[in-house]
C-alpha cells in the first residue's frame, strides 16, 4: 500500500514550533463536576495573590478575575519568561436550578474552588398520590 508524503505538513509543524509563544491572555484551567446536590468548580491559579481574586455574579453569569504579577526588581534581566502574568479572567454561564445565593469560594494551594449548591426546588423528589373513598368494583355479567 502506498503512503502519501506531504512536505508541507513537516514544514508547517516546524514553523508552528518555532513561532510558539506564551498565550497573550493567561488561562485558568477548569475542572467541573457534580457531587450529590452540589457542583464543584476547581480553577488553577498558582502564584496568584488571594487578595487579587474577584468573583462577580450578574444574572446567571459568574465572572472570575485574578492577577499574577511579574517580579519588578531593579536590575532584573529575564533569561526565560514562560509563566503568564497579568490579569486572568474566566466567565461561566450557570444554568437554572442552582442556589446562586449560597455559592462558596475557597482558595488553597493555588486552586480556587467554587461550591455551587443545587436549589431545593430543582432537587428530585417524590410526589405522593392521595386517594379518597373506596374503589368501586365493576360487575360483569348480564342484566336480567
Amino acid at each position: 500500500m502506498a503512503t502519501r508524503y506531504d512536505p508541507f505538513t513537516e514544514l508547517t509543524s516546524l514553523l508552528n514550533s518555532s513561532l510558539r509563544q506564551v498565550p497573550s491572555s493567561p488561562v485558568m484551567p477548569l475542572d467541573l463536576y457534580r457531587e450529590g446536590d452540589t457542583f464543584v468548580a476547581s480553577l488553577d491559579l498558582p502564584g496568584v495573590d488571594p487578595g487579587s481574586i474577584d468573583i462577580d455574579m450578574e444574572d446567571r453569569t459568574l465572572t472570575i478575575r485574578a492577577e499574577r504579577k511579574a517580579p519588578q526588581n531593579e536590575g532584573l534581566q529575564w533569561v526565560t519568561h514562560e509563566r503568564p502574568t497579568g490579569t486572568f479572567a474566566r466567565q461561566m454561564t450557570l444554568g437554572y436550578g442552582l442556589d446562586l445565593s449560597n455559592v462558596v469560594a475557597n482558595y488553597s494551594d493555588g486552586v480556587l474552588t467554587l461550591t455551587i449548591p443545587v436549589a431545593e426546588e430543582a432537587k428530585p423528589r417524590k410526589i405522593q398520590v392521595s386517594h379518597t373513598g373506596q374503589a368501586s368494583e365493576i360487575e360483569s355479567g348480564s342484566e336480567g
